[in-house]
């Protein structure tokens, strides 16, 4: 289904609500849906990974899976935010998947974010971070339960919060923007840091419309995350964006995308132009197919592929081609991106436009192995090297 965008520039209007484009822009956007198959074993031999490398349906009939998080004895955690609870996978069989699933945590409504420090697990949904000591078992001990923050803005159509400590210890969370590409709460579109001393926090870096998956470069140190572009803006635009995220920096949202890219459809702020805002906004490091909706991000910290990043592209609704659904690997040389290439695909049947998993969320362990949620089937995939 095809919709024609009609933006006609109008009279001025007062200036804290910002005055309108002065140009006509139109843009035609598709509506493609991939219609999903059901999970069968037998499909994941259509699965491609690198060359060395195999892939397991580790775990299945799970819901809507999002986050993961790989703990110590072997235990991987599994947010689902419909089921507000989450999951643990504990004592792997031989043949990759495993022996027992148990419920960690299951009175948290929403629940997305998720990760661990000095035997306390951490959760987040839109509004309240939580953490909850850990037992010897590896579930949440849930009388130990504390509200460290109740008050985050609204997440409105984004509200997928993750987060994670950064080497200076202090605690980073995402927070998107309210609606598809207006401006709202000041912590919105941005990256929050907090303090675990005070729980005090601030805006690390904003004009970031929903990034979801962010870490830290093993060898550089710096923060980069994978930001979602707004939709209805044509098949082609704007990009997805792998960004360096800097203190204090602005990447521009709503205003522009990408490297400096102004978005002509909207209005000037109040007291000033868009142009000028982009301008002093930081651009994109390096830029992907538009619609293809960035979740989780993660680099590796060993073994070959070591320094290089792997995003799950969650998969598109808004293109005449749809993109996405796959895991991709991203290239780095001496601390900045340089290619990138398949690293999980073959979700995705171009011909019947079916689609049997929606990457997620993603971890990557120790020893080089990969584990991807499915939040469409409800699979968690095991991608490592043979054996």
């Amino acid at each position: 289904m095809k919709y024609l965008l009609l933006l006609i520039a109008c009279v001025s209007v007062a200036a804290q609500k910002g005055i309108p484009p002065k140009e006509v822009v139109n843009a035609t956007i598709t509506t493609k849906y991939a219609q999903p198959m059901p999970f069968k074993p037998e499909l994941v031999s259509q699965l491609k990974a690198p060359a060395g490398y195999e892939v397991i349906a580790t775990a299945s009939g799970l819901g809507k899976p999002r986050m993961l998080y790989a703990a110590p004895n072997d235990r991987l955690y599994i947010t689902r935010r419909d089921a507000g609870d989450v999951l643990m996978l504990s004592e792997p069989k031989p043949d990759g998947t495993f022996a027992n699933l148990t419920t960690a945590v299951s009175d948290f409504k929403g629940v997305h974010g998720i990760t661990m420090k000095d035997g306390w697990l951490f959760l987040l949904n839109n509004n309240e971070l939580r953490r909850y000591k850990l037992l010897a078992d590896g579930t949440a001990d849930m009388e130990s339960k504390q509200t460290l923050i109740n008050d985050l803005p609204s997440g409105g159509q984004h509200s997928n919060r993750t987060m994670d400590f950064g080497p200076d210890g202090m605690l980073y969370l995402t927070v998107g923007s309210v609606c598809n590409d207006c401006v709202g709460d000041k912590e919105t579109a941005t990256v929050l840091w907090v303090d675990p001393k005070t729980w005090q926090r601030g805006i690390y870096a904003s004009g970031l419309r929903n990034t979801i998956g962010i870490d830290w470069h093993p060898k550089t140190g710096e923060l980069w995350g994978l930001d979602n572009g707004s939709d209805y803006k044509g098949d082609n635009w704007p990009p997805e964006e792998l960004n360096k995220l800097v203190n204090g920096a602005d990447y521009g949202f709503p205003f522009g995308y990408g490297k400096r890219e102004i978005d002509k459809t909207r209005e000037d702020p109040g007291g000033t132009t868009k142009e000028e805002v982009v301008a002093a906004s930081q651009p994109s490091v390096m830029e992907f197919p538009a619609h293809a909706a960035p979740i989780a991000f993660q680099f590796f910290t060993s073994g070959g592929f070591n320094g290089d990043g792997l995003v799950c592209w969650h998969g598109s609704w808004n293109r005449s081609e749809p993109d996405g659904f796959k895991v991709e690997r991203i290239k780095f040389k001496d601390g900045q991106p340089v290619s990138s290439e398949d690293f999980l695909s073959g979700f995705y049947l171009k011909a019947a436009n079916q689609q049997f998993g929606r990457p997620t969320g993603l971890v990557i362990t120790a020893n080089g192995t990969v584990f991807v949620s499915d939040d469409s089937n409800g699979v968690i995939y095991r991608i490592q090297p043979k054996k």
